[in-house]
């Protein structure tokens, strides 16, 4: 399995700065991943989608979103539908970032309720799911991040259940500069897959892709990757500077 890079840009840039970071990224992008069959791709603010995705066209790095609305249409003021996205040419969707759950109060239900609209809009979710500083020092990491994997994906089918990337994200490590060691990553790897082989069987959690995020930049990832469990990253405000982020994903080459 190639290793997969998404960059999260979360509440950031300007226009100029969304058109020249694609630009870097675009005549830097390290091909060899992609015959790896790895990938890359870039969820920019909503503003920026429909430009993002104009220079995109020629390249190989998908579009994604940072979040969704769970209908159709209707008086949602300042909400975004898949159809939306969709129409943007949007590929991948954030759904349940700890900013989200622990800043915005999204419930495990209504990431359920997004996950499953993405899914029936053919776009493919990235399921964060993560602990607290204060429920890994009381031990129950594994505990949490497998209610979150469970709350998600129970009861799918199996057709959508095999869409979904997940994205171990520790929320102690989320732009605090803290990182999980690579043995903390690995293990909370191991257990969210055997979560996925006890919901999916054995070959969809082999297959399924992990991804960890958490302050990756360029000087931890080639180490973080070296667990073998680790599909990936989903990084934050490294990839709002283009030689780190295409720094991490020459990493994710090996």
């Amino acid at each position: 399995m190639g290793k997969l890079i998404v960059g999260n840009w979360k509440m950031n840039a300007s226009a100029a700065m969304a058109e020249a970071l694609v630009s870097a990224l675009i005549s830097g992008v390290p091909e060899e991943l992609f015959a790896r069959g790895g990938g890359m791709a870039v969820c920019p603010p909503f503003p920026y989608l429909a430009q993002t995705r104009a220079q995109l066209a020629e390249s190989p790095v998908a579009l994604g979103a940072q979040n969704v609305y769970p209908a159709d249409s209707g008086p949602f003021t300042g909400e975004v539908s898949t159809a939306m996205l969709a129409e943007l040419g949007v590929t991948l969707c954030l759904v349940g970032h700890s900013e989200r759950r622990h800043v915005m109060g999204e419930s495990d239900v209504f990431v359920r309720e997004k996950l499953e609209a993405l899914l029936q809009a053919d776009i493919r979710p990235i399921l964060c799911v993560g602990e607290t500083l204060a429920e890994r020092e009381g031990g129950r990491q594994d505990e949490i991040v497998g209610k979150q994997v469970r709350a998600a994906l129970e009861g799918l089918p199996e057709h959508w259940l095999r869409r979904p990337i997940v994205a171990y994200e520790p929320v102690w490590a989320i732009g605090t500069g803290r990182t999980a060691s690579p043995e903390q990553a690995g293990a909370m790897h191991r257990s969210i897959r055997a979560q996925l082989e006890e919901l999916g069987g054995a070959e969809l959690a082999a297959a399924a892709p992990i991804l960890y995020g958490g302050s990756v930049n360029e000087k931890n990832a080639r180490e973080i990757l070296q667990q073998p469990e680790i599909d990936g990253f989903l990084v934050g405000g490294a990839s709002l500077k283009a030689d780190s982020f295409l720094a991490i994903a020459r990493h994710a080459i090996g």
